[in-house]
Formats: structure tokens, sequence, C-alpha cells
């Protein structure tokens, strides 16, 4: 499990999964239903992203986003 502080850190987690699986940016944009120009910003750190087509993306690679509350607030 990674923290993910910043839309960079997310990006690199894309990146190297995409890497892993093989995949090139073109055909994980056509199996996550989105365009390659948005692979490309996701995975350059662009903190603008529609996170619908983000968390897309993650289910496409097969990673799985948890939101966990710190302890002590």
């Amino acid at each position: 499990m990674q923290l993910v502080s910043d839309a960079a850190a997310l990006g690199k987690i894309v990146r190297n999964e995409r890497k892993h699986q093989e995949l090139t940016q073109t055909k994980l944009a056509h199996y996550a239903g989105v365009g390659i120009n948005f692979i490309s910003q996701l995975e350059r750190g662009k903190e603008t992203m529609e996170l619908g087509k983000v968390i897309r993306v993650l289910q496409t690679l097969g990673i799985d986003l948890f939101a966990i509350q710190r302890s002590g607030r």
C-alpha cells in the first residue's frame, strides 16, 4: 500500500503499474474509455483531473483506492 500525498504521486503509481502490465498509454486509454491525453496528464500529475475518470483508470489497472481517516482527528 502506498500513500498518495498529491497528484504527482498518484500519477507515478499509475505509470508504474501501466508499464508493469506492459500497456501503452493508448491501450490503457482504450480499455478505460478515456483519451490518451487524459492518461498522459494523469501520469504527469495534473491536479485538475476528473475524479470519475481517474477511478475508472485505477479500476482498469486493478488498483483499489481507499480513503482512511488519520487518527488523532
